[in-house]
């Protein structure tokens, strides 16, 4: 008689440490009952799972479990970190300093808690859940998840300033949340910045929860300029109700492992959604954009186009999944992929998808991949412009295209002034 026994798996050195790390923490995570032992089971999945490998076709380009070497030790009380300026000028922030959110925090017109309040009564235990057995960045969050903010926009208010959530690290280990809903025809701007201040390495989740319903116009930024040695793990999950529009824009300009995953639910007929992202990457970078997108409706609308710019050894990633359901009649859904290699040794994968049950659709998608074009950087040069600056002045205008999408002036403005600083240390 053949008997299979079941061989424990053996973890690496960053695994154990986040299994350790979780025995250190779990008396003082906050939550009730409900919270603690969905935070135990997620931690049990992950424990015997392991991070998830290249054979996992999801992290095919992002083996986690050989990239994440170690992970760095919590640090509480023990880094002076301040918020910084906002992005805008004008706008509301909400801060999160070393994973704590500001308790005294007021908008106008905008319910709002911090996130360990729902944790400590137990009203965020079913968004602790993970996606599914492959989804590492729901059971990392949900098992070390302290803080974060819970703002909710009544149905008809428009809220004039943008609100800047401002996620402050300076080392060890910050996890966060950010559910959001936004009523009925609710108007909004949301910045969702992650910064580092300081070089010390650290390792960062952070869950986006964004419920838009019927009517709602929302503009979601995500800004990630993490340390040189950081690790951000980063998911946004959507529903969209009928006749919304979200415009999502993402850059990434920092980190050194960086993960950025985008779940998309088209649940209202009539909804656009439109995502532009700008992936910077220098040194032996590593950034990984994965999205996937469900239309469910009829009469539904998609855009997606993704810069990237690489220099040095750096890697990137861009998976775009767009999945149109049977009822999904008349879907519009179009993405495309550009990417810049500014070296010979860098390198970017590129796998677009289309998983379509409907028959009366127009969706596509596209690729691009190649170097500063010669006829542009002649031109410039001609006219006497150093090649160095003229580099730097066509890779600028290759990425502040998708920003000016953006319209409103102190945000272009101030998201170009972050792609011209980064381009400064690196082109």
């Amino acid at each position: 008689m053949n008997m299979q026994i079941n061989q424990p798996v053996r973890l690496t050195a960053a695994e154990t440490a986040l299994v350790e790390a979780f025995a250190a923490q779990v008396g003082e995570l906050p939550g009730n009952g409900a919270v603690t032992g969905t935070r135990d089971r997620l931690l049990d999945d992950l424990k015997q799972s392991g991070l998830p490998t290249r054979r996992i076709e999801s992290w095919h380009y992002t083996d986690l479990k050989n990239l994440l070497r170690s992970v760095p030790e919590r640090v509480a009380g023990g880094v002076s970190v301040q918020p910084v300026a906002p992005l805008v000028e004008g706008a509301q922030v909400l801060s999160i300093v070393q994973g704590v959110a500001d308790s005294r925090a007021t908008i106008e017109g905008v319910e709002l808690s911090v996130f360990r309040e729902q944790l400590a009564d137990g009203s965020a235990v079913a968004g602790l859940a993970a996606f599914d057995k492959d989804d590492a960045i729901g059971r990392i969050n949900g098992s070390f998840v302290r803080d974060g903010f819970a703002l909710s926009v009544p149905a008809d208010v428009a809220v004039e300033q943008p609100i800047e959530l401002q996620a402050v690290h300076g080392a060890g280990q910050v996890h966060t949340r950010f559910p959001a809903v936004f009523g009925a025809r609710s108007k909004a701007t949301i910045i969702e910045r992650h910064c580092a201040v300081t070089e010390d390495a650290a390792l960062v989740s952070s869950i986006s929860d964004l419920t838009l319903q019927d009517g709602a116009e929302i503009t979601w930024i995500i800004l990630q300029t993490q340390g040189a040695d950081d690790t951000h793990l980063g998911q946004i999950r959507i529903s969209l109700g009928a006749d919304t529009k979200l415009r999502l824009f993402i850059v990434n300009a920092g980190g050194k492992l960086v993960r950025q995953e985008l779940r998309v639910d088209v649940q209202g007929e009539g909804s656009e959604f439109t995502l532009r992202a700008v992936n910077l990457l220098g040194g032996d970078t590593h950034t990984d954009v994965t999205m996937v997108l469900g239309h469910n409706v009829p009469h539904t609308s998609s855009t997606e186009i993704i810069r990237n710019v690489l220099f040095d050894k750096a890697s990137g990633v861009f998976q775009g999944m767009i999945k149109v359901a049977p009822d999904a009649q008349k879907t519009d859904a179009k993405m495309a992929c550009n990417t810049l290699l500014m070296s010979d040794d860098a390198d970017f994968s590129v796998k677009p998808e289309l998983e379509i049950f409907a028959d009366d659709v127009i969706c596509g998608h596209g690729a691009t991949v190649s170097d500063i074009d010669r006829n542009h950087l002649f031109y410039l040069m001609a006219r006497g412009v150093p090649e160095n600056r003229a580099r730097a002045m066509l890779v600028n205008a290759f990425v502040a295209e998708i920003v000016e999408e953006l319209e409103e002036e102190k945000l272009v403005e101030a998201l170009e002034g972050v792609i011209s600083d980064w381009l400064e240390k690196h082109a």
